[in-house]
């Protein structure tokens, strides 16, 4: 490699980094299309799935809402006959499609209201929770994985990397139960520190207030980050490892550039692809939220919702959860592919 190639070849690399400018006529905006068609076909076959799918659950929704009272045959034919129960199951598909198109998802049976309203009263809670651990467990992710591809080998890098390992692998249920036994009940000469679950412990108001929700909030956010950073820093630390063999981190070395500066303006963002793929996909499930962890700390979200209406079932939120779910990551894997072109320009060809 000649002194004048070298030059150019960090140049072009810093340029795929920064991300390049998209000219007319070039073929980003086939792939846009291409890319949000396919997104609408997923979601039209999510609406279709989530009709079908949980009618499969055993049980009567009616029966349950009755709580087990006597009831008598007219009362449950009136009941049925109120939630459209009682319709042939392709006029119930055709009425739920019509209505979900406009964005309405039905009547929750145990709770009397729009679907759309429960979603939008427990979205907040969900958002507070998972947002909060999202941007922990990323920040947390992208540094250790960075720092362990660059020392690789060393004794830093095996100790991140078997505990990030053995943590992803635990159940995310599990942990939460652990932590509370250990540091809501207390065990031994530990005593309880935390709640055992909820969101708030009511009479609170101003600042008082905002310190109990980051109390109740302590536990469920440090099991998320302690499940999921290590996805982010073995997918970051791999890519990076990748990234670590190419000629042009060797000619910027070789031009005196500090060890640091190479890392932080040439490898790591040239590494970022399949990192910018998980964070994406992740910011989708803040909106799915965690069903598992916000039920055993008994988290008022959408989580805790979809939990509490699968137990009836609860068809009307079930399916609408179930649609906001499965569209959130949806959106957010579309805008992770509308995002890589501006990473790498070959993506688009």
């Amino acid at each position: 490699m000649t002194a004048d190639a070298t030059p150019a070849l960090v140049e072009d690399k810093q340029r795929t980094a920064a991300g390049p400018r998209v000219r007319k006529g070039s073929a980003y905006p086939r792939y846009l299309a291409g890319k949000v068609a396919g997104a609408a076909v997923s979601l039209l076959a999510v609406l279709v799935t989530s009709f079908f799918l949980f009618r499969l659950i055993p049980g009567d929704p009616v029966k349950t809402m009755t709580g087990g009272r006597q009831v008598s045959a007219e009362q449950l034919a009136a009941y049925r006959e109120e939630f459209g129960l009682d319709l042939p199951l392709w006029r119930q598909f055709t009425d739920y499609c019509g209505k979900a198109l406009t964005g309405d998802f039905g009547t929750s049976y145990q709770f009397r209201a729009p679907v759309v309203d429960k979603i939008t009263e427990a979205l907040p809670n969900t958002l507070l929770l998972t947002g909060t651990a999202f941007i922990l467990y990323t920040a947390l992710g992208i540094f250790l994985g960075t720092r362990s591809a660059w020392r690789h080998g060393r004794v830093g890098d095996r100790v991140n990397t078997g505990l990030a390992l053995t943590l992803y692998s635990i159940p995310s249920f599990w942990l939460g139960l652990l932590l509370i036994i250990v540091l809501s009940v207390g065990i031994g000469p530990l005593p309880g520190m935390f709640p055992t679950g909820g969101m708030e412990s009511g009479g609170e108001d101003g600042f008082a207030y905002v310190l109990d929700v980051a109390h109740h909030l302590v536990l469920p956010v440090v099991t998320l980050v302690a499940v999921e950073y290590g996805q982010t820093l073995l997918v970051t630390r791999s890519a990076l490892l990748d990234e670590m063999g190419s000629d042009y981190l060797t000619t910027a070395r070789a031009k005196g550039l500090r060890d640091d500066l190479v890392r932080r303006r040439h490898a790591v963002p040239n590494a970022l692809l399949p990192t910018v793929t998980l964070i994406f996909i992740n910011l989708g499930r803040t909106v799915a939220g965690v069903i598992l962890v916000e039920t055993v700390f008994s988290w008022p979200g959408l989580g805790g919702l979809f939990y509490q209406a699968l137990s009836v079932p609860d068809l009307p939120l079930v399916q609408g959860l179930f649609f906001v779910f499965a569209a959130a990551v949806i959106l957010m894997n579309t805008l992770a592919d509308l995002v890589y072109p501006l990473l790498d320009p070959r993506v688009a060809r």
